[in-house]
């Protein structure tokens, strides 16, 4: 008998007063989950924004607050989309509807205008027992699921039925519930494939790992503005069929990390593609407020697709929004919707089963939901100030994007494609082979080796472009273009410093 066994037979002996003669029962006990039994899919799983880098600022943090020193003052954390933590205002007018929605007392005060009052009256109406504090019909908020469908009747100039919209936590809680509905449920060759963008937004491939679907990577053209082509399309499908049975395409438009925004006609060509594959298409439109350059505009997938006439306007398509995006920067409330359209009843009636199982997503964040797609009015008591707080922030986010653009493309050893929208850019590093060498001595990809190094010596986080994906041999990152304007003229004059240290260090 090992001793800890006997440890426990002499307690339990004790516990239950058993006289020396009886042997009582042997205990053993170890950990049910580990490491090496725990499911594979989500072993699979990576998440690169927040990877092991981002847990590596928070660890600087903590040094820096401790009074350790190092060759900067801060941690600039460019990692992830996260608007409000760089430093821009919530919109006064989403948070007086939203206080007014928590605290119903506050109709009472004339602090707060009538078209905010007006506003959360109708979502308390229709909410159980007039609190945000009850669960949703699981599809969401009826009265919220009207405004959005109202919105995008309005956006696209074509109906949309509230029965089609539902309300998540986030958009990516609708990404996840859509694209499980495509699963086969086999192994092996008989696998979802799922058609992905590379560079991709991580979300795709962890979900696509957990799910036990097979990634089908079609790649961006980085030549041509991260442009999507049509013979890659081909390309990948036809090299995945033998892997798995294709089943749906997700394309993000405006694109993350890439930051391009989709012409009319690439999109048209995707629907084509798609209608050719018999394949669901997955549009991704969260930055779709999000555009800067002249001569782009944003065109959503349901809208091009109805304008293609009766061939292609019953297709299957659903498309995803987010509060966490846009003008507003809403993340912490993880408001989010689908539109699910041309779904077999039968399908959507299973969609509406699984979406059941969570109960609700969350009512905060359906009600500031409804105000991104019910904004104030002109004549309205808040319009005014509501334009100037919007055209702000995006003004803003417009200057950034020619700032970030320009900078990079002035650095030797950088090229980076212009940010047409979205919050992000996505640079190439023309690494040399000392660079590529010290990292395999490292262990790690070459653009994580610089992105490790830039964060150790600046403070500045950025995400390695390997965690997206990109073409063989090529390194990118991606950094947003959040922070304030002061803050990223500095942050961007620490990276200059610092890529001219590495670029002579390693050449």
């Amino acid at each position: 008998m090992f001793r800890s066994e006997r440890v426990v037979t002499r307690t339990a002996r004790k516990l239950l007063q058993l006289p020396s003669s009886v042997e009582p029962p042997l205990c053993r006990r170890w950990k049910v989950l580990t490491a090496a039994n725990i499911n594979p899919h989500v072993k699979n799983m990576e998440y690169a924004v927040r990877g092991p880098i981002v847990i590596r600022a928070g660890e600087i943090e903590q040094e820096l607050k401790k009074g350790i020193q190092k060759p900067f003052e801060d941690v600039i954390r460019a990692n992830i989309g996260d608007c409000h933590a760089t430093g821009q205002r919530p919109l006064t007018f989403i948070r007086q509807v939203i206080a007014l929605c928590t605290y119903p007392d506050l109709m009472k005060s004339s602090d707060f205008p009538s078209d905010a009052k007006n506003r959360a009256q109708r979502i308390l109406d229709g909410c159980g027992g007039k609190s945000i504090g009850a669960y949703s019909d699981s599809a969401g908020v009826r009265v919220i699921r009207e405004d959005v469908a109202r919105y995008i009747s309005k956006r696209d100039g074509f109906p949309s039925d509230a029965d089609n919209i539902f309300l998540s936590t986030g958009a990516s809680d609708g990404i996840k519930s859509i694209l499980k509905l495509a699963m086969t449920g086999e192994s092996g060759n008989k696998r979802a494939g799922v058609m992905i963008p590379i560079p991709q937004y991580p979300l795709y491939t962890a979900t696509i790992a957990e799910y036990n679907a097979y990634p089908i990577g079609y790649f961006l053209t980085e030549s041509n503005n991260w442009a999507l082509d049509m013979t890659e399309l081909r390309r990948a499908i036809t090299a995945a069929r033998p892997n798995c049975q294709p089943r749906a395409i997700v394309v993000i438009n405006p694109g993350n990390p890439t930051g391009q925004v989709l012409t009319k006609e690439n999109i048209q060509d995707i629907i084509r593609f798609a209608k050719e594959e018999n394949l669901l298409i997955m549009a991704d439109e969260v930055y779709q407020h999000n555009v800067y350059a002249e001569g782009c505009a944003f065109h959503s997938f349901k809208k091009v697709l109805m304008e293609m006439g009766p061939e292609y306007s019953t297709m299957e398509m659903a498309s995803f929004m987010s509060t966490s995006k846009g003008y507003m920067g809403e993340c912490g409330f993880r408001g989010g919707y689908a539109e699910a359209i041309n779904f077999d009843p039968d399908v959507k009636a299973m969609l509406v089963k699984s979406i059941s199982a969570k109960l609700c997503s969350s009512v905060s964040g359906q009600a500031v939901m409804d105000v991104v797609v019910n904004p104030p009015q002109p004549g309205e008591p808040s319009y005014e100030v509501f334009k100037k707080e919007h055209d702000t922030v995006l003004g803003q986010l417009a200057e950034k994007a020619k700032m970030v653009t320009e900078t990079f493309n002035s650095i030797p050893g950088i090229t980076c494609n212009t940010v047409q929208g979205a919050m992000y850019a996505f640079p190439r590093i023309h690494l040399p082979k000392k660079a590529i060498d010290a990292a395999k001595v490292k262990g790690q990809a070459p653009d994580a080796f610089y992105c490790y190094n830039l964060l150790e010596e600046t403070g500045i986080c950025v995400v390695p472009g390997s965690g997206f994906g990109q073409v063989e041999g090529t390194y990118h990152f991606r950094t947003t273009i959040l922070p304030p304007v002061e803050k990223l003229g500095e942050m961007l004059a620490r990276f200059r410093d610092f890529h001219v240290r590495f670029m002579d260090k390693y050449s």
